[in-house]
């Protein structure tokens, strides 16, 4: 994170952080569930005893796209990234979020700036662009008209509280750089579906072609997910990283 602004405090980042919050999820939870329509009840033990069948039965309920097993399973998300990630984010309506509100406090000066790695120049029709780096009188122009207009928001947006001005009239002015933070909850088979359309692959058996802000968030989830139910995270790379 970059230092304080001296005049109002504002900050400026181009990161986002991922954190898990909490967890109910496992490679067992779908082969539990997945048993129980020809078993019955199964045991941990029994899972365990043959880690070979319980790896090609995920595989083949992946394959096949048996897609139900999967969402016997919780995971709940702490993200911070940009409002407009998050706009993108709720896109999704298999997850269940809460997000911080600027009508019950007053929002942190902390606001999104792209790095000097974001690719900035969009080429190409929509269906058919690609984005290139762009030179570096375009990062520096980014990078500056950006952070004057976040100074000027948030003087506004200060200037109108101080004047009284309810928090949800003065927020109005601010931009969708600004950070905000959610929780997010969802199962293995939501999150899937998430990730097939918000990470770009070149193994994916469907392209996608995510902003990248959001890919950088769909990141850090996949690989806690990945630790998290590493059987399920394998087939679904295997089968083309496609949601059952």
């Amino acid at each position: 994170m970059a230092a304080a602004e001296p005049e109002t405090d504002v900050k400026f980042r181009s990161d986002v952080d991922v954190e898990l919050v909490k967890a109910a999820a496992s490679d067992a939870d779908v082969l539990w569930a997945a048993r129980v329509s020809t078993k019955g009840e199964s045991s941990l033990a029994e899972i365990e005893a043959d880690p070979a069948r319980s790896r090609g039965l995920i595989n083949f309920l992946m394959r096949d796209r048996h897609g139900t097993p999967f969402e016997h399973s919780s995971m709940t998300f702490y993200v911070s990234a940009p409002i407009f990630v998050f706009r993108e984010f709720m896109r999704h309506r298999t997850f269940s979020y809460n997000e911080e509100s600027g009508r019950y406090r007053r929002l942190t000066p902390v606001f999104y700036v792209p790095g000097p790695d974001r690719k900035l120049v969009q080429e190409g029709r929509p269906g058919k662009y690609v984005f290139t780096d762009g030179t570096a009188e375009q990062h520096k122009l980014v990078a500056e008209a950006t952070r004057e207009s976040c100074r000027q928001s948030y003087r506004a947006y200060l200037e109108m509280l101080e004047a009284g001005v309810a928090r949800e009239v003065a927020r109005t002015v601010l931009p969708v750089g600004l950070y905000s933070s959610m929780y997010a909850t969802c199962n293995a088979r939501a999150l899937m579906n998430f990730l097939s359309l918000r990470v770009r692959r070149d193994d994916s058996a469907f392209p996608s072609f995510p902003q990248r802000e959001i890919e950088m968030v769909a990141e850090k989830m996949e690989a806690i997910w990945a630790e998290l139910m590493p059987l399920t995270h394998a087939a679904f790379e295997a089968n083309g990283r496609v949601c059952p």
